[in-house]
């Protein structure tokens, strides 16, 4: 700030580098001289700021309001008596507000450090902003990339999305996967996110939205409306559960999904990883739906105490406790976030085997 030269040298560097004009930063400017004349001046309400890029310069001032004598100044740091008020201009009268210009210089090296901090933040929210423009259609969608390189310390890998570089970070990754340079892999783009350096967009492969986007590519049905999908849980590279419904009676949701001998889910499942993926029937009411959920398992009977506590009790058949429970309990787990409902399994005899 205490070299105007310096400030606008650096603007039209960035508009060259980041492809952003300088006049998008004027605001950013203002509100970094705002931080920085506050330092100074604490209690003033009234700054403003006369700022012209094409000529490289920058005017700095303060409004006070002009009372007659120094005995009405009640707050010196908006208010001037009149005498003071004319030495910046004979026609100041009372109620008037009286312009005082300061000295950009004398903000000094803090100033200055404020303001580009600022500035620099500023500058990556405009680069967001572009970015949410440039990118805003593929928001929310699968795409195909291709890997362009797998850092060989944190497996971070880089990918390619219409000519723009892309981190897909490891823990966005399936895990197990292995993923290698020239791999094609589908990702789902979350949106646009800021790490330390510029915002950049966020892919990942362990997103819910990712298996519905990708029931969505592989089922007419879905596409088309016919067929919704309500819910997703999913443990990333193991299982998943995806709860749908028809819209209209003559179609099967959960057939739609399967596909012909398995086609459509399996597609899926080995566009990721191998991943299990379990298909069932949303049904309104809470218990069916649990029912549902719980599948592969047969459930004898569900209890809901309380609905609006979300606590169940599934009863099943004896021998199928460990089918319902599953694998370290992953079943179960899937299910309660399939549904919602915090669900305690319990064998149909009451007592627990083992």
């Amino acid at each position: 700030m205490s070299n105007n030269i310096e400030l606008f040298d650096a603007l039209a560097l960035v508009a060259k580098e980041k492809g952003i004009t300088p006049e998008v930063l004027v605001e950013k400017i203002q509100t970094a001289l705002v931080i920085a004349i506050k330092k100074d001046y604490p209690k003033s309400e009234n700054i403003n700021f006369d700022i012209d890029i094409t000529k490289g310069k920058f005017d700095v001032c303060i409004y006070k309001e002009v009372v007659e004598t120094p005995e009405e100044v009640e707050d010196d740091a908006n208010q001037i008596d009149l005498a003071a008020a004319k030495k910046f201009s004979r026609k100041y009268k009372p109620g008037d507000q009286c312009v005082v210009k300061l000295n950009t210089k004398h903000f000094g090296r803090i100033a200055a450090q404020t303001a580009k901090q600022v500035i620099k933040q500023g500058i990556k929210e405009v680069e967001r902003e572009q970015l949410i423009e440039q990118w805003g259609s593929l928001q929310n969608e699968v795409v195909t990339v291709k890997i362009l390189k797998v850092e060989p310390d944190t497996l971070n890998a880089f990918v390619e999305i219409n000519g723009t570089e892309v981190v897909l970070f490891k823990n966005d990754q399936i895990p197990g996967e292995i993923i290698q340079t020239g791999d094609n892999i589908k990702v789902y783009i979350s949106g646009v996110s800021a790490n330390d350096r510029r915002p950049t967009l966020r892919i990942s492969r362990t997103h819910n939205n990712l298996i519905k986007k990708l029931l969505e590519n592989e089922v007419p049905e879905i596409a088309g409306g016919i067929v919704e999908v309500h819910a997703v849980s999913r443990e990333p590279g193991l299982r998943s559960k995806v709860a749908v419904i028809s819209t209209d009676e003559n179609v099967d949701a959960v057939g739609s999904c399967i596909g012909p001998g398995r086609s459509r889910i399996s597609a899926i499942c080995e566009e990721l990883n191998g991943e299990k993926i379990d298909v069932i029937t949303y049904s309104e009411d809470p218990k069916e739906f649990i029912k549902q959920a719980l599948k592969p398992a047969d459930v004898v009977e569900v209890e809901i105490p309380n609905e609006e506590e979300r606590i169940c009790m599934a009863t099943v058949p004896d021998n199928q406790l460990s089918l319902a429970i599953g694998n370290k309990g992953q079943n179960a787990k899937l299910a309660a976030r399939l549904t919602g409902f915090k669900i305690d399994i319990r064998p149909e005899s009451g007592f627990y085997e083992g």
